[in-house]
């Protein structure tokens, strides 16, 4: 373990999920008390788990993002358990079936906006007050390389995306003056189990989709958590209402992915 977030008190949304635990994990390790906050407690106590027998210290919330009473009980569970909160990390997601806007269902699009956006929303809501009375933090919202550039079928997906890269930027020129910091993290073509169940394997990945990317090929999870706690630490002390894409080089050269490549 190092220590570039010793000190610090996290709250992960969606940290059951492979991204979010990634982070989870790599934040615990620099020495951060992480909550790991999930729809499902099973994941974020099994990600909760893997911390504290790596010596990290965790603990392991249900949570869904949609309710505001319980994205206000995750921040007064964090502060009660840890004793503050000084760092939000939103990675919940709802990814909504294929389909047009003729296809796809209201009751799709509204949850698409009510887990991607709002549910950010509300957990930066009932989290900044904590943060100020730490004295500062980071708020780090993960969106996503679609919300850069479209994709057939993911209206829901693309958009709500989209609108977390401008809320993320408000966030920043509401709160800089308290020293609290927003940024996002814009994650490509990332080689997860949902991915390779879609490709069989890690090669098959990198051979279809890895021509999509300058870098010739997919991401990882660890690499997407190297970003978030870079823009979670001190390293990025100066640097606020920014959004990182960790993407390969994905968006900075074309657009003309495969359609079913999806974030």
């Amino acid at each position: 373990m190092s220590d570039q977030m010793q000190g610090r008190v996290a709250i992960v949304s969606g940290g059951g999920g492979e991204i979010g635990s990634a982070i989870a994990r790599r934040f615990a390790q620099e020495g951060c008390a992480v909550l790991v906050a999930d729809i499902s407690l099973e994941k974020a106590a099994l990600a909760a788990s893997d911390i504290q027998a790596a010596g990290g210290e965790a603990a392991a919330l249900a949570l869904d993002v949609g309710d505001a009473a319980q994205c206000e009980a995750a921040a007064k569970e964090a502060v009660a358990r840890f004793g503050k909160l000084t760092t939000l990390v939103n990675a919940a997601v709802a990814v909504t079936p294929d389909g047009n806007v003729e296809a796809l269902s209201l009751a799709d699009w509204e949850q698409a906006l009510k887990i991607n956006l709002t549910g950010y929303f509300l957990m930066c809501k009932y989290a900044v007050p904590r943060m100020r009375a730490a004295g500062g933090g980071a708020i780090v919202n993960i969106a996503s390389s679609h919300g850069h550039i479209a994709m057939r079928g993911r209206s829901g997906y693309c958009s709500t995306k989209a609108a977390i890269h401008q809320f993320t930027k408000v966030l920043a020129l509401d709160y800089g003056p308290e020293n609290i910091r927003a940024n996002s993290i814009s994650p490509g073509p990332i080689d997860t189990s949902r991915v390779l169940r879609r490709y069989g394997t890690r090669e098959n990945s990198n051979r279809i989709r890895g021509p999509g990317q300058a870098l010739g090929r997919t991401g990882t999870v660890d690499e997407v958590a190297a970003a978030a706690l870079f823009l979670a630490s001190d390293e990025s002390s100066f640097v606020t209402g920014a959004d990182l894409r960790v993407d390969g080089g994905q968006t900075i050269w074309k657009s003309a992915t495969p359609e079913k490549d999806g974030v």
